[in-house]
């Protein structure tokens, strides 16, 4: 594991003076926490880039600060916006290699606590994830914290795998949920299985432990309490919520998140150009838009509008569907398919989904990855599609080979030793699919290809959406191959 966490750092260095606008976002919340009231946290928006994650992340930030202080007391100013001096830059990157140490304890349970006969497989997935290209483009070139979020994700769902630790992976989970929200997405799957698990009878549903119930809900509604208590004194919960929950943004993230309405939008674009011929009108006003899918600024030329209630019904209906079966069959492997099903559920039917966000499908699903050979194949086209759509994160030309080669490496690495370690399923597999996620896997490389370098040499400038619509469409093909997929065998396992 060290010497996974060691290669991370290596790729790290070359890029030390890479900077992403969430650098400038993350150097100000250290200025916000360190400089002003715990009260004015919320309001403070002299930069754009106001504080828009929970109280906990606050927290956090604050932490650091009191280090930050230390190195360069000048990155602490809420008025030195924009300010990167090289002391700053290596704060910052230190700090996210430092709290990466989570998701190495995280894993290193996951695989102590595996059986016997599963210690192998379990090294590879928790190697994988480790060495992910998402959490290197996404932590280490980019910029965020979500190595020592998803540690604490994988580590409540490897305490959740023995009664004795149930409760405390409930309370941690609730703790991350006061980290980033992002994690609501799974927390149906989580509740579902507390309640089943923990709060109802092995053998009736009717048979109720009531003190376990009770451990429960005040152990969740104490660590509400000291996230939310302070705002909710001051009367800034409507405040905060605002931050958090900004439903004024647009159906689909400047760059097109790899989902259901990265697809909807790419078939919209195509029938700008069939609609005159059948009869169809055409809003020439998102005909014209040059902006679209930025914040308040998703419109369809033909298709008709999406709403925020038509996403939050969709999501809604294919988290059931799963958690259904979850109800019935508690066990730590239909959970943790559960919480995976509940993450596609989200990232395909969401509202204004960021593409990072496909690590909430990614990381879950690597645990049971290789369960057995069925597992494995609706896992592939996911690994690719989820990976190759991070690309556009980083767009320079001294990154396109780090990120390029890491990720082409990963993938033959990773996904030739799980086919060797992966065991044969007791149920038949599905040929077609499995043919066509090769077909499918073949396809990125001319894609990359293409984007990074083709379409320059022959367009220049021009149509400078194509490439990001290219990449956004074939990798939304691959994550919706693979949900279809992994429901099928989650249903029939």
């Amino acid at each position: 594991m060290c010497s996974g966490c060691d290669c991370i750092q290596g790729a790290s260095v070359p890029n030390i003076s890479s900077k992403s606008t969430d650098f400038e976002v993350h150097r100000n919340w250290l200025a916000i926490t360190n400089s002003l009231p715990v009260k004015q946290w919320y309001y403070e928006n002299t930069s754009e880039w106001t504080l828009d994650y929970p109280p906990f992340f606050a927290y956090f930030e604050w932490f650091l600060s009191q280090f930050a202080s230390l190195v360069d007391p000048e990155m602490l100013k809420v008025f030195n916006l924009g300010y990167d001096s090289w002391q700053t830059t290596y704060f910052q990157r230190t700090t996210v290699i430092i709290t990466e140490l989570a998701l190495i304890y995280a894993l290193q349970l996951f695989v102590q606590s595996s059986p016997l006969i599963s210690k192998r497989p379990a090294h590879a997935a928790a190697l994988s994830i480790l060495l992910s290209p998402g959490l290197l483009i996404i932590d280490h070139i980019h910029f965020q914290y979500n190595g020592f979020l998803y540690g604490l994700l994988v580590l409540s769902l490897v305490l959740a795998r023995d009664k004795s630790t149930l409760l405390v992976s409930g309370l941690l989970f609730a703790a991350l949920l006061c980290l980033k929200h992002i994690y609501l997405y799974l927390a149906p799957a989580y509740f579902v299985y507390l309640l089943r698990a923990y709060c109802l009878g092995p053998k009736s549903i009717f048979h109720v432990k009531f003190y376990n119930a009770l451990k429960l809900g005040m152990g969740v509604l104490a660590v509400f309490a000291v996230a939310l208590g302070p705002f909710a004194f001051w009367n800034q919960i409507p405040q905060l919520i605002s931050r958090l929950f900004p439903f004024s943004r647009g159906l689909c993230h400047a760059y097109w998140a790899p989902n259901v309405w990265a697809m909807y939008s790419f078939t919209d674009r195509v029938m700008i150009y069939v609609a005159p011929r059948i009869g169809l009108a055409i809003n020439q006003d998102a005909v014209n838009s040059v902006t679209r899918g930025l914040v308040g600024d998703t419109s369809f030329a033909v298709l008709p509008e999406i709403t925020a209630k038509t996403t939050f019904a969709l999501t809604l209906l294919f988290q059931i569907v799963p958690l259904t079966r979850l109800f019935f069959d508690p066990s730590w492997d239909t959970f943790i398919g559960a919480v995976t099903l509940c993450g596609y559920a989200s990232f395909l039917f969401g509202w204004h989904v960021h593409e990072k966000a496909i690590l909430l499908v990614i990381i879950p699903f690597s645990l049971i990855a290789l369960k057995d050979r069925r597992y494995l194949g609706a896992f592939r086209p996911l690994a690719v599609a989820g990976h190759v759509s991070l690309f556009p994160l980083i767009f320079t030309a001294a990154e396109f080979p780090i990120k390029t080669v890491y990720t082409i490496f990963w993938l033959v690495l990773f996904l030739l030793a799980f086919d060797r370690l992966a065991p044969a399923s007791n149920r038949s597999r599905i040929f077609l699919f499995d043919r066509l996620s090769l077909l499918y896997i073949a396809v990125s490389i001319p894609l990359i290809a293409y984007c990074a370098l083709l379409h320059q040499l022959f367009f220049g400038k021009k149509y400078e959406f194509l490439p990001l619509m290219f990449t956004s469409s074939y990798s939304a093909v691959g994550v919706v191959g693979s949900w279809v997929g992994f429901m099928v065998v989650y249903f029939t396992s």
